[in-house]
């Protein structure tokens, strides 16, 4: 298997995955230093997803993501 190569932002998200484990995309968007836009945040979790980095269980409305 090849190396992984994520962009700085996928990177970003994917370091608050990695450290707080399952999270929302509210609970991800907090965590990181930069001030994004919610739809920023779940734009980055389902490119994330599409690559198989990231997968996510529903709970109620919202989707918790896990690396």
């Amino acid at each position: 298997m090849g190396n992984v190569v994520f962009t700085d932002r996928e990177l970003d998200v994917m370091t608050v995955l990695w450290e707080h484990g399952p999270s929302t995309v509210a609970d991800v968007r907090v965590r990181l230093a930069d001030d994004l836009a919610y739809t920023t945040v779940l734009t980055v979790l389902r490119t994330l997803e599409e690559k198989r980095h990231v997968g996510h269980t529903e709970e109620g409305r919202a989707f918790r993501y896990h690396a």
